[in-house]
This record gives structure tokens, C-alpha cells and sequence, in this order.
């Protein structure tokens, strides 16, 4: 039997997610017309022997993600639990925490997947792979490939390329380690607990000398990150082995990479969802590449959608609007001949007629395969980084004005055009 763990974070996390994570956990943000975690969801209910999927995080139990948990149940009849942290306790000390619960009902191994990743998700082959690799006890992290500049943005593996064991990890190196990066999903056995467990034990120790000496032992024993604290111990001792997918794979941290991860996941979607892509009908808008849109959404015959486009629910579009590479939110209206390009328009927004709203795409290069997207920082030089434009929830951009650039935070309404600005 098998299970699942799936780190959804918390509401001090994700804040390079503003203003969109203040309507909606992050986790839930809806990636490629369904919410992030349901990709993961669905990706594990295809595994055999799959019996529970448990999401550890420590926002309070609220109505939206109690409303995912009952639908994504009912969708793919396996049982989904919330397991809320009383504080935030790193990726190991999370699982820590939780170990009876991951334990029960006595799991041979079980995956741990980051909440803010985009793949996928090759569990079946996780599987194999760890039955051919080492022992039966051996664990396994998923590797891809990045380049050499980028990779220092990673967790960093190097592997023995006959056996794939780990024999070097180091977070986030500061010089070149290796092409090869973590990809925050992982396959352990119940034996990573007495590896976290020694973890666990020796902080508690640190933490009682701490308070004879300084007396000051604010940071908590449970507390424990799986890269830095568990990671880096266990390579090279032959328990810890990396499986290398060539396949899709992108970090969601910020507003710009959900609008790449949403094009990696409409081009899967051939293979794994034809019929979440519209397609060109008769009286229905003109389709380019691929666009999600829900039925809900009320789209003029003469609008032009695509590439990378999705459409929530209830969103009204007008005649001879143009939208690109973008995200559009439920319950959004754009008026007549507007044009939506590299954007996030928010909830219940509204966007004027023959206005444009338009961003600088964050996209990784194109001519280099193993390019990763860049978590970029809001400013750079003390001017604003050109991005993603995103309109958080019920803005209005009154007709004929231009927001380039933009970050509009929730409830404004403006009444000119704006460039490169955040506006309050």
C-alpha cells in the first residue's frame, strides 16, 4: 500500500504570490483551469495501491479548501485528508510531526511532493526505479537537468552516473555544483523517520545547550528542512538515489511562472485531457494554440484567444477582444476590442473597452532545453522588474487606457493609464 504527502505551505509563504494569494490559498490558484494541488491529486489517484493522499500545511482549515478536498474526493474516489501544522515546520519537520498518521495502516513507501511545482509527476517510474536501485529501503528524489547558472538556484545532486546514487547535495550552492537539480518530489520509505528522528534528537540537545549558555532557545527542535538537514547527511551512504526525468517540470513561486506552468500543462493536456481544450466551432471564438475554457464563460464569436490562455468560470468576453498568454479569473469582464496580453486579470475584474493590458512575459530562453524560468525579484536597480501585469480581485480599468507592466492590488479602480508601478 502506498500513500502520499503533499507540502501546501501556509499564509506567511507564497507572498512572492501577491496580490493573488489573498483571495485564494496558492495552492489552490488555478493553474491550466483546475487548482495547482488537483494536477498532484490527480497524478496520484492513477497509482496503484494509491490509498490516502494527506496535505500537510498549517493555514487554518478554511472553506476552500474543505470545498477542493469533498470534490477532488468524490472526482477520484481516493481519501484526501488536511493535516494542519502549528507552526511552520520546514518539509521535514512537517512529515515529522505527522508520522503516526503517515504510518498507519503500515504504507510500504510513500511520495512527498511541494505544493508549488509544476510536472508530471512520473510516480509509476519513481516506483520502478526505487525497486531497482539500491535496497528495498532506498529513497529516491526526482532530478532534472538545468543549466549551469541556474542550477544555483536549486537543491544540487550529484550522482554516481553508473548506480544514480546521491553522493553530494547541497541547497542553493553559491558555485557551480551540478547540472543536476531537485525537483521537490520524492519517494521515501518509513525509515526516512529515524534519519529525521536523529535530526530531531540532536536539535533538541543543541537547543538545551543553547538555553544554558545564551539562554535563548526561541528556534523549535521539530523544525527541520529535508534538503539542508537530511539530504545533505544521507548522500553518499548509499540510501539516497536520484531518478532523472527529461520530462516537463517548473517551480510556481511567482505570478509569471503560473502563467508558464499553465502552457506546459494545455500542451500535456493533448495527452492527458483532450477535451479541456476548446477547439474552433462554429459561432464560437477564434482559437490559437492552445486555450482551457470553462463552460461557465461567455465568449463573443468575434474574440481571438491564444496561445496559452485560460478562462475561468462566468467570465464575460466582448466583441473583438484579443487575449494572450494570459490568465483570467472568474467572474472577470472584458469589454469590447480590449487586448489581454501576459496577464493575470483577477476575480470579478473589469477591464475597459479598447483598453490594453499588457506585461513583459518571464519565460525561461527558448534556445537553451534545460533553461529553467528565473524566480525574478519585484525590483531590480530600484526600478520595478518588467513582468507579469497582474490586476488582483474587482479592479476596474476604465476604457481606452494602457497598464503596462503593472501590479494592481485589489479593489481599485483607476481612472488613467499606469507603467511599470505597483499601485496601492
Amino acid at each position: 500500500m502506498l500513500k502520499s504527502v503533499i507540502l501546501i505551505g501556509g499564509p506567511q509563504k507564497g507572498t512572492r504570490f501577491r496580490p493573488l494569494s489573498f483571495e485564494v490559498p496558492k495552492p489552490l490558484f488555478p493553474v491550466a483551469g483546475v487548482p495547482m494541488l488537483q494536477h498532484h491529486v490527480e497524478e496520484c489517484a492513477k497509482v496503484p495501491n494509491m490509498k490516502e493522499i494527506l496535505l500537510i500545511g498549517f493555514y487554518q482549515p478554511n472553506e476552500e479548501l474543505t470545498r477542493f478536498m469533498s470534490s477532488a474526493q468524490q472526482e477520484f474516489k481516493i481519501s484526501i485528508r488536511y493535516l494542519q501544522e502549528y507552526a511552520a515546520l520546514g518539509t521535514g519537520g512537517g512529515i515529522y510531526h505527522f508520522r503516526d498518521q503517515i504510518l498507519s495502516g503500515g504504507p510500504e513507501a510513500f511520495f512527498i511532493m511541494n505544493a508549488d511545482v509544476c510536472s508530471e509527476f512520473p510516480l509509476p517510474e519513481m516506483l520502478n526505479f526505487q525497486k531497482e536501485h539500491g535496497e528495498s529501503s532506498s529513497f529516491v528524489i526526482l532530478g532534472t537537468t538545468a543549466n549551469r547558472k541556474q542550477s544555483m538556484n536549486y537543491g544540487c545532486i550529484v550522482e554516481n552516473q553508473q548506480t544514480n546514487e546521491v553522493l553530494h547535495y547541497v541547497e542553493k550552492p553559491s558555485t557551480f555544483v551540478s547540472d543536476i537539480i531537485n525537483c521537490g518530489i520524492y519517494l521515501f520509505t518509513p525509515e526516512i523517520f529515524q534519519h529525521i528522528g536523529a535530526v530531531f534528537q540532536k536539535n533538541q540537545q543543541d537547543m538545551l545547550l543553547d538555553e544554558q549558555t545564551n539562554g535563548n532557545g526561541w528556534h523549535r527542535a521539530e523544525a527541520i528542512r529535508l534538503e539542508q538537514d537530511i539530504f545533505t547527511a544521507l548522500a553518499g551512504q548509499g540510501k539516497l538515489y536520484v531518478y532523472k526525468t527529461p520530462a516537463i517540470w517548473s517551480q510556481i513561486k511567482s505570478a509569471g511562472s503560473a502563467i508558464y506552468a499553465s502552457r506546459l500543462y494545455l500542451n500535456q493536456y493533448h495527452k492527458t485531457h483532450p477535451e479541456r481544450l476548446a477547439t474552433n466551432k462554429e459561432g464560437g471564438p477564434r482559437i490559437s494554440g492552445n486555450v482551457y475554457i470553462h463552460p461557465t464563460a461567455n465568449i463573443d464569436p468575434t474574440a481571438v484567444l491564444g496561445p496559452n490562455v485560460s478562462i475561468g468560470t462566468g467570465v464575460t468576453i466582448g466583441a473583438g477582444v484579443r487575449v494572450r498568454e494570459s490568465i483570467i479569473l472568474h467572474g472577470a469582464t472584458l469589454q469590447d476590442h480590449s487586448c489581454v496580453l501576459n496577464c493575470i486579470v483577477g476575480w470579478d475584474s473589469t477591464i475597459g473597452k479598447w483598453a490594453r493590458v499588457e506585461g513583459t512575459p518571464s519565460d525561461p530562453n527558448p534556445n537553451d532545453p534545460y533553461a529553467k524560468i528565473d524566480s525574478e525579484t519585484l525590483f531590480r536597480d530600484g526600478e520595478l522588474t518588467p513582468s507579469i501585469t497582474i490586476l488582483g480581485c474587482n479592479v476596474t480599468i476604465p476604457a481606452e487606457v494602457i497598464i503596462l507592466n503593472s501590479i494592481v492590488l485589489p479593489y481599485k479602480d483607476l481612472n488613467r493609464s499606469f507603467k511599470n508601478q505597483i499601485i496601492l
